[in-house]
C-alpha cells in the first residue's frame, strides 16, 4: 500500500491550524464594538483604581543591571524609584491604544499625561518613604518641602520672635540631621520626552537628580526602552549599567555628531537658533534631535554624539544629565561657558575638545 507523505502533511497542517484556531477563538473575548474593547482594556489597565494602580507600583518588570549593594545608599534609592517608575511607563507604553492618557496642555506643545504623574507619585512616595525630610523639585508637582521643612514653616508661623530665639538655643543641642535633611533637594523629571511617548515613540527617560548645598552629588537616568541605567555620583564617575562611560574622543566639530532640541515652547531664540543650525549642519558631522534632553545629554556622556546644545530647558531637564556627562569626562557649561546653566536653562554639553568650538559658534550667533 501507497503511503502519500505530502498529503500526509498536508492534513497534519491542516488539523494543527484547525486546532490552533478553536484555541484563539476560546481565548478571545466577543467584543460588540471597539469601544468595548478600548473599555475593556482601559478598566484592565485601570490608572484611576487606586488598588489596580497600587498592583501596577508593584510591578518590575526591568531589572537594572547595578549591583545596588556597591551604590551609596541615597543613590541606591533613587535607582530603586527611576526604575520603579520606568516600569510604570513601560506598561503604560505597551497598552497606549487602549488607555486614556488624560492629555492636558500647559504650555504650548507642553503636554503632561496621567502617566506622568502617576510616575511623578511613584519617585516620590519611595522618596519619602526613606528621606521625609528631603526637599522636592519635581516637574508636576513643583517645590515640595520636607516633612521637618514644613512642619518649621507652619511652627515658626505661630510663635513669637522669643519662641524662635528658644527653638534655636535647643536646636543647637540636637544632633544635626534635620539640619543636613534642609539641605538636600530632589529633582524630578518622571517622563521627559512626555509627546514621544504620546506619540509612542521610544524615546523618553526617567531622570532623578539629588543636590546637596546647591551641588548635585547623585544623578540617575533610566531609559526604560532600552532598559539602560545611567548612574553618576560626584568625584566617582559615570556608569551605564554598571559599566564605567567615557565621552567621546572626537578632535573637531568636522567629525563630531551634534545633538540638539528644537524650540517648541518658546520661539522668542528662534531666529537665533536657526542660525547656529544652519551653521552647525555646515560645520559639523551631522545634527540629531532625539527629543529628549536627559537621554541627550547621556548620548553625550557615553560617546554616541560628541556634543549637545539647547535654549530654553528646565532644571529637571538636566539636573541629572549634566552631572552624567561631568563625570564621563564631559564639560557642562551655558553658551558662553558658564557654569550657571541649570536654573538659565541655556546649555552646552560636549567632550572637551569640541565644547569650546561649540561655543566659539553658539555665542557669535546669539
Amino acid at each position: 500500500m501507497k503511503f502519500n507523505i505530502s498529503k500526509a502533511k498536508v492534513i497534519k497542517d491542516n488539523q494543527n491550524q484547525n486546532q490552533s484556531q478553536n484555541q484563539n477563538q476560546q481565548h478571545k473575548k466577543p467584543y460588540k464594538s471597539r469601544n468595548q474593547q478600548k473599555k475593556h482594556f482601559a478598566d484592565k489597565f485601570a490608572f484611576a483604581n487606586n488598588e489596580h494602580f497600587q498592583s501596577l507600583q508593584g510591578s518590575q518588570n526591568l531589572q537594572h543591571n547595578e549591583d545596588s549593594r556597591r551604590l551609596p545608599a541615597m543613590l541606591n534609592i533613587a535607582v530603586k524609584a527611576a526604575v520603579a517608575a520606568g516600569n510604570l511607563i513601560n506598561k503604560a507604553a505597551n497598552q497606549l491604544q487602549y488607555i486614556d492618557l488624560q492629555i492636558e496642555k500647559k504650555n504650548q506643545n507642553d503636554f503632561v499625561t496621567i502617566v506622568d504623574k502617576l510616575a511623578e507619585k511613584t519617585i516620590i512616595d519611595i522618596i519619602r518613604k526613606y528621606y521625609p525630610s528631603h526637599n522636592i523639585l519635581a516637574e508636576e508637582s513643583g517645590e515640595i518641602l520636607g516633612v521637618d521643612s514644613e512642619n518649621e514653616k507652619s511652627e515658626k508661623s505661630e510663635k513669637s520672635e522669643k519662641a524662635e530665639k528658644s527653638e534655636k538655643s535647643e536646636k543647637s543641642e540636637k544632633n544635626n540631621n534635620s539640619d543636613e535633611a534642609a539641605n538636600y533637594q530632589w529633582i524630578i523629571d518622571p517622563l521627559d520626552g512626555t509627546t514621544n511617548f504620546i506619540h509612542g515613540l521610544p524615546n523618553y527617560a526617567v531622570s532623578i537628580a539629588i543636590r546637596k548645598d546647591e551641588t548635585t552629588i547623585f544623578a540617575v537616568v533610566f531609559d526604560p526602552n532600552n532598559n539602560e541605567l545611567f548612574t553618576a555620583t560626584k568625584g566617582a564617575g559615570a556608569f551605564l549599567n554598571n559599566r564605567r562611560i567615557r565621552v567621546g574622543k572626537a578632535t573637531h566639530l568636522s567629525r563630531s555628531l551634534i545633538g540638539t532640541g528644537f524650540p517648541y515652547r518658546d520661539f522668542s531664540n528662534l531666529e537665533q537658533y536657526l542660525n547656529i543650525f544652519r551653521n552647525l549642519c555646515k560645520t559639523s558631522a551631522g545634527l540629531r534631535r532625539p527629543g529628549a534632553a536627559t537621554l541627550d545629554l547621556c548620548n553625550v556622556a557615553c560617546g554616541r554624539t560628541d556634543g549637545f546644545f539647547e535654549f530654553g530647558l528646565k532644571p529637571w531637564d538636566i539636573a541629572a544629565g549634566s552631572l552624567i556627562v561631568a563625570e564621563a569626562g564631559g564639560l557642562v557649561g551655558d553658551f558662553f561657558g558658564n557654569e550657571d546653566y541649570l536654573f538659565k536653562g541655556d546649555i552646552i554639553a560636549a567632550n572637551p575638545k569640541i565644547f569650546h568650538e561649540l561655543i566659539q559658534i553658539i555665542s557669535k550667533n546669539i
